[in-house]
């Protein structure tokens, strides 16, 4: 009987290293929501994600990564096909002149750019909203289809004055 509770107790150890080392596995590879666009073709929405390093910082090499959530069908995650990324929903990185985070430059907004940044606990997709600094939190498209591509009729930026928390809206019509 001695010996069954020296074998049970090795074995909660050896699960409890595996669980752990999961854990530790689970950590680097963390995500936090950014921000989303919801379009009017249909419910579907493309999602916006900071990933983190095991340490909690922006991970240089991905900083932000960008899938599907099919809510028009089963709710299901996928990636963007290489058009979807190339012209339509996405964007270029690269790191923040002062050396704070990044700057994003979405496809379909390349002359507002982003800048996506940690500070404390909280990620931050920060750009200019209405003439305000404010937390991206979603935009919507507004397009109709087009020979090829769909056209964008325009575009709704909504979040948050980084300052104040007062929630932030502005319509953009392209050009043309």
């Amino acid at each position: 009987m001695k010996g069954n509770t020296g074998t049970s107790q090795c074995a909660a150890l050896v699960i409890c290293a595996i669980m752990l080392s999961a854990l530790g596995a689970w950590a680097a590879g963390t995500t936090v929501p950014l921000f989303h666009i919801e379009r009017s073709k249909n419910a579907n929405i493309v999602k916006y994600d900071a990933r983190l390093t095991s340490a909690g910082d922006l991970d240089p090499k991905e900083p932000v990564e960008v899938y599907w959530i099919l809510v028009a069908d089963k709710g299901q995650r996928e990636s963007l096909n290489w058009l979807q990324k190339k012209k339509a929903y996405g964007f270029d990185m690269e790191p923040a002149r002062d050396g704070k985070g990044f700057m994003m430059m979405l496809k379909p907004m390349r002359e507002r750019p982003i800048h996506v940044f940690k500070e404390g606990d909280s990620v931050h997709a920060e750009l200019s909203i209405a003439g305000k600094i404010g937390y991206l939190e979603k935009l919507f498209i507004k397009s109709e289809e087009g020979a090829m591509l769909p056209k964008v009729i325009y575009i709704e930026l909504f979040g948050k004055d980084a300052a104040t928390g007062v929630a932030l809206y502005e319509k953009i019509v392209p050009k043309g």
